[in-house]
């Protein structure tokens, strides 16, 4: 089946299920351009693209420029394009052909996924802020008992790095 009349029926549910849809690129060229200019919540993935860059490369672009969270759409479920999806730090992945109410699944887990690690992260951010202003030397140990955090004023007060 063409890709443009798959990504269109995909398009078709998505609007269905009440999702606006951002746009349909086939190359990865395209969707990064797409990306940058509408700025989605997600992104719906394919592996094999047109152009120079497949699926996973164009994730891992997205990943690291935009922090958007990726679901693989695909028919490719073989171990090395597993492996080499997995460092891309999808959201999901799905092995066409799928129903709606798995999609609609993938899709409403990923929101709340990355909805979840963005405020853990600000917490954590928040955290460190807080625990460098401190004056007293804040430090924490592994079960080995091996420092894996020292604060600013220990290095302030010791010398030392």
């Amino acid at each position: 089946m063409d890709e443009k009349v798959v990504a269109v029926d995909i398009k078709n549910t998505l609007l269905h299920l009440g999702y606006a849809v951002c746009g349909i690129a086939l190359s990865g060229e395209d969707a990064l351009k797409q990306i940058k200019e509408t700025q989605p919540a997600l992104v719906l993935m394919d592996i094999v693209l047109t152009g120079d860059m497949d699926g996973i490369e164009t994730a891992e672009h997205i990943r690291h420029r935009f922090n958007i969270p990726v679901i693989y759409l695909t028919a490719y479920a073989d171990q090395g394009t597993l492996e080499r999806a997995k460092i891309t730090e999808p959201f999901g992945y799905i092995i066409k052909s799928f129903e709606e109410k798995e999609l609609y699944t993938a899709i409403e887990m990923a929101l709340y996924k990355y909805k979840m690690e963005s405020k853990l992260k600000e917490s954590e951010e928040k955290y460190h802020r807080l625990i460098d202003r401190l004056t007293d030397i804040v430090f924490t140990l592994d079960k080995d008992g091996n420092f894996t955090y020292l604060s600013p004023q220990f290095e302030k007060l010791s010398g030392h790095p």
